[in-house]
């Protein structure tokens, strides 16, 4: 078994964690768990899916995130006409010089908003696929890197679903995180509403993409015990073959699992969010915590299940009663202390 990092406790990176936070907080008000899931995912490399209704302040959110750590933002509007140039560039031929030129398109940025992702065609959906899992782009058979950091955030509106495509099973899958996005209470709204009539708010840069890269390379050393690393494989594992697990009535309510690429998550997540609370490791409740943004666009319903009213979200909370976290290894106690 391997041993605990040297540097079990990480205080300059919740530090740095609640500068940006402050930063972003100054301007949206309330989404705490969203401006989390934000973070975390730009920590592990990994993408957002948001669905929420139109006006929640998901592209404030990456617009002003970009700006206090000096990277750069691009949203695109998708719509049925988009074509994969207009994501990704071309070439363009150049009279003057009789030649062809490269133009890169919106993708090479640090902070993609993708907005309202299912409603572009197929075509435009294998373009954006490429980029967020290979972090290239192919133009005219040459391939150009984007940005790092780089982070898609695709929002989905849960109301309107006219004129929409379906998104893969293949790009779904390679979201790293699904979050819901709800109506603020009634206090935050009336500061929204106060904030709103009053002078912008300017924000400082706290935090560089060097320093952001960093941060990333400082996950990949968090240690992750093999307890907590099968707890996350049980749970992917319930999705698959409920039946071997002792849930045979789930059998009926599942089309297909989470793939193997929800176990890398749960694991990438949880090393995330124990270097945002300033762990050097993971302890199983980190795991619990993402478990539900990981879990429930991976979990396919079948139609018994959706005859019945159920939401993915009910069956991972089902799942995750039924697996039992495991305790917590005796040796981090020790090391925290």
């Amino acid at each position: 078994m391997s041993s605990l990092p040297l540097n079990a406790e990480s205080p300059a990176t919740p530090a740095l964690a609640e500068q940006i936070l402050f930063e972003v907080k100054r301007v949206v008000v309330g989404q705490d768990r969203f401006l989390e899931r934000v973070l975390v995912a730009i920590l592990a490399g990994g993408h957002l899916l948001v669905e929420g209704v139109p006006g929640l302040a998901k592209t404030l959110t990456i617009k002003t995130l970009a700006r206090t750590i000096q990277g750069h933002f691009r949203r695109i509007q998708f719509t049925p006409d988009l074509v994969p140039s207009d994501l990704v560039g071309t070439r363009i031929y150049n009279q003057r010089d009789g030649d062809f030129s490269t133009v890169l398109g919106p993708v090479f940025t640090n902070l993609l908003l993708a907005d309202e992702i299912n409603r572009a065609p197929a075509k435009v959906q294998s373009a954006l696929l490429e980029v967020m899992q290979e972090r290239q782009v192919t133009i005219a058979g040459e391939t150009h890197r984007v940005p790092a950091p780089f982070l898609v955030l695709a929002t989905q509106n849960p109301v309107e679903t006219e004129g929409t495509y379906p998104l893969p099973e293949a790009q779904v899958d390679r979201f790293m995180l699904k979050v819901l996005v709800d109506y603020p209470s009634d206090e935050e709204e009336f500061v929204i509403a106060q904030r709103a009539l009053e002078p912008a708010v300017e924000v400082a840069a706290v935090a560089t993409t060097e320093q952001l890269a960093a941060l990333q390379a400082e996950v990949r050393q968090v240690y992750v015990d093999p307890s907590v690393l099968q707890y996350a494989v049980r749970l992917v594992a319930v999705t698959r073959a409920p039946d071997r697990h002792g849930l045979k009535d789930f059998a009926r309510l599942l089309a297909y699992g989470a793939s193997p690429r929800a176990t890398i998550n749960l694991a990438e997540g949880a090393r995330a969010l124990a270097l945002l609370r300033g762990r050097g490791y993971a302890l199983p409740e980190d795991v619990t915590d993402i478990a539900p943004d990981v879990l429930r666009h991976r979990v396919a319903l079948s139609y018994e299940a959706l005859s019945e009213g159920l939401t993915p979200d009910a069956l991972v909370a089902r799942i995750m009663a039924h697996v039992p976290p495991p305790p917590r290894p005796l040796h981090h106690g020790e090391k925290a202390a």
